[in-house]
Parts: structure tokens; C-alpha cells; sequence
């Protein structure tokens, strides 16, 4: 642990005790988790747009510069979620006591030519680090600018490949959802383990880690099936994991509630038992479809608790007059994060070894913390489906253990 480390914790605590209203640690359920990449983005049902706010902004007076940058004047869900995001970074400022921020808010339209002209601008400002962007190309564009004048990023992407030294995802990555997971199966005593994985890149990423997390465990894996997203064509890969199922414990069926539902039940008519095999999913499974499935009925998923989202869309709703996006949490922690960091660290707000602090941050979504790659962990808990929603069945850790790297 570096030196300060309990400070950095105390004071990051401290300013969240201290808001309008304690920054709560958990999140709700949700139909999937916050992240700035299409695989990982919940666009179902979004909620209204919140006021639209200026493309360039800056909030505060302090001493320290720090750049959010957000495809504010996107098309689509991509500018809804800015508006929601830059909303909730202002919130955070609000509720924080003096915190000594400068935040300019800078505008990439969702584009990578964009995210570099933001990050360039935002540099020659005199800026310390830069929270966001959202997507995995305007990470790439933007990260390279900062990384080579040594200026840290804090981003939004759900794509662990566009994470490095010094570009650090504070987003929900799907390899975590699968870790978690993986790890309480095997502790619950299973070890054979088949799969059925749609055909897109949500599917090419979870499967990758879905083979390791369970190599590192001492388990085996039996069958592993890609599927398309026609139903017609799906019959024969779920045949396969169906007659392999006669020899697992587990089947993985990682994804959301347009697909997941239908491949359980396309397997329970081949014959799997769902009360003999335990099915175990992804964060994508916390949906209310689901949970009204009574094929998915026991199933097994990671998510994070419900009391800190639940807490901070409350407070989001009275500042706003609306419900958040579901990223809305991203910003807010970035931006509660970096204000404990200036208060804890003097001159030294945001070193690697600050940032990669093995003994992680609290915020709104539970407990993280940043590896030196630049991927996060976070604390998870499991749940099981139910007709009631997800129960749980492994509490989210309220500290690390281990160095995370």
C-alpha cells in the first residue's frame, strides 16, 4: 500500500458522509450495467432527456483542473446519457463541501476526431486528469493525446482492450461479471461446467473469460456453443450443450433478456433440468423479463446491491425532476473520487500509485479499485432470479483482499 493510502479512503469517505445526502455504496437492479460500449449499453426504455446541458462548460472554482469529457450533442441514447452524466458530476460537486474542482466539461459528439480535439483543448487548459469518454473509440483517440503528455484518464468504456497505464475504465466490465460468478459456483462445490454463447461481441469477450475463470479454478469445461440470434437456427448448438449437460454441474448462458430466456427454454424442452443443473448468467440477467421466466427460476447472476443507486437516483430525481441514466453513477464516483483525491494528496492528486491503491475506492456502485492495465475490479454480489426479483445469495465484499493485479 502506498503511503496515505487510509487517507486517501478517509477523506474520499468523509466527503461522501458530508453531502446533501451520503453518497450510498451500492446500486440498484437494473437491466444491465453502466458502460459506455454498445454490447454493455441498456437502451431499452430510456428515460426522458434530462435538460440539455451547454457542449462546453466549466463548474467550479477551485485550483485543481479536471476535464469530463461526453458526447453531449450524440444522436440517440449516446447523447441522453452525456446529459444524465454531466448532471450527476455537477451533483457531486454540489453536495461535496468546498471541494477545491475546476470541472470543464468538454464535448466529443460521440466521435474519436471529436474526443481528441476535446482532450487536446482540454490540455492546453492546464488540466490533471480527464474523466471519461464513453465509448471505446473515443477512448482510444483521447487516451493517446493524454498519455503522452503523462496526464491521467479515468474513462467510461466497457472495452477492457482500450484500458492501459494510465487510461483506467471505471466502467462495468463483463470479465468481472464472469469472475464473480465462476468464483461462487466453484466455492458452492460445482466444477463441470458446459456454455451456450450468442454470436456477437458481448458473446466473444465472455467467452474468453468464461474459459479462464474456470481454468483458474481447477474446473472443466465440457461443452462451449456459440449461437445465433435466430431461434431457428439456434436448435442444433443447444442440442449439443444439451446432451453434454448430462455430465455438468453449470451451464453458462451469458446476456440479456432478448435472448437468454429462449435459450433456457429451448434447453429445458432438450431435456436440462434446471433444478439438477444450476444456470449461472451475467449482469445482463438483471432484468424484470428474467425474472418472470420460469425456466431462469433459481439461476444465479453477479450484479451490485440496491441501496446506493436507489439513494442516488433519489437525490437525482429531486435535483432534476427526472430519473438518471443508469451511467449517470459512472460520473458522479469519477468526479467523487477525484475531489478525495485533491483533498488527501496535496500536490500528488493522481500518481499511478495513487490510482491503482490496492485497498480501492467506495462509491454509489460498491467498492473498486484500478489495476495496473488499467481494467477495474469491483465488488459484486450474486443473486438468484426469482419471481420476486434477485435475491441474494453471496453479499458484494466491502473490501479487497490481495494486491488486484
Amino acid at each position: 500500500m502506498f503511503p496515505g493510502a487510509g487517507r486517501v479512503r478517509s477523506a474520499i469517505r468523509s466527503l461522501q458522509i458530508a453531502g446533501a445526502a451520503a453518497c450510498a455504496m451500492l446500486v440498484a437492479a437494473c437491466s444491465g450495467f453502466p458502460g459506455g460500449d454498445l454490447f454493455n449499453f441498456n437502451s431499452s426504455n430510456p428515460a426522458p432527456p434530462p435538460p440539455r446541458a451547454d457542449a462546453s462548460q466549466t463548474i467550479g472554482t477551485g485550483g485543481t483542473k479536471v476535464a469530463l469529457i461526453l458526447p453531449l450533442s450524440a444522436a440517440g441514447n449516446a447523447g441522453l446519457a452525456a446529459q444524465s452524466m454531466k448532471n450527476a458530476a455537477e451533483m457531486a460537486l454540489a453536495e461535496f463541501s468546498n471541494p477545491n474542482i475546476q470541472l470543464l466539461i468538454k464535448d466529443d459528439a460521440g466521435t474519436a476526431q471529436g474526443a481528441q480535439q476535446a482532450t487536446q483543448d482540454a490540455l492546453a487548459e492546464g488540466v490533471e486528469v480527464i474523466l471519461g469518454p464513453l465509448f471505446a473509440h473515443t477512448v482510444s483517440a483521447a487516451g493517446a493525446s493524454a498519455r503522452a503528455r503523462g496526464i491521467p484518464m479515468i474513462a467510461f468504456s466497457t472495452d477492457a482492450n482500450v484500458a492501459a497505464r494510465g487510461v483506467y475504465l471505471l466502467s462495468f466490465l463483463p470479465e468481472s461479471d464472469v469472475d464473480r460468478v465462476v468464483d461462487y459456483a466453484v466455492s458452492t462445490g460445482k466444477r463441470s461446467f458446459a456454455g451456450l454463447v450468442q454470436d456477437n461481441p458481448y458473446g466473444s469477450v465472455v467467452e474468453a473469460e468464461f474459459q479462464q475463470a474456470v481454468a483458474r479454478k481447477g474446473g472443466r469445461v465440457i461443452a462451449l456453443e456459440r449461437y445465433p440470434s435466430d431461434k431457428a437456427q439456434m436448435q442444433e448448438a443447444v442440442r449439443r450443450v444439451a446432451e453434454a449437460a448430462r455430465q455438468a454441474d453449470t451451464v453458462f448462458l451469458p446476456g440479456g433478456a432478448d435472448a437468454v430466456p429462449g435459450v433456457a427454454q429451448a434447453l429445458v424442452a432438450a431435456g436440462v433440468g434446471v433444478k439438477r443443473v444450476q444456470l449461472i448468467g451475467t449482469g445482463l440477467w438483471d432484468d424484470p423479463r428474467i425474472f418472470a421466466d420460469a425456466s431462469m427460476q433459481g439461476g444465479w447472476f453477479p450484479a451490485p446491491e440496491t441501496a446506493g443507486y436507489r439513494n442516488f437516483s433519489n437525490r437525482y430525481r429531486a435535483r432534476y425532476g427526472q430519473d438518471p441514466v443508469r451511467t449517470a453513477t459512472l460520473s458522479y464516483d469519477a468526479v467523487s473520487l477525484v475531489v478525495g483525491l485533491v483533498k488527501a494528496n496535496g500536490p500528488h492528486h493522481f500518481t499511478d500509485d495513487v490510482l491503482t491503491n490496492p485497498s480501492g475506492f467506495a462509491g454509489v456502485d460498491g467498492i473498486f479499485r484500478f489495476r495496473q492495465d488499467g481494467t477495474n475490479q469491483r465488488g459484486l454480489a450474486v443473486l438468484r432470479v426469482t419471481a420476486s426479483g434477485g435475491q441474494v445469495v453471496s453479499p458484494a465484499p466491502k473490501s479487497f483482499s490481495g494486491s488486484g493485479t
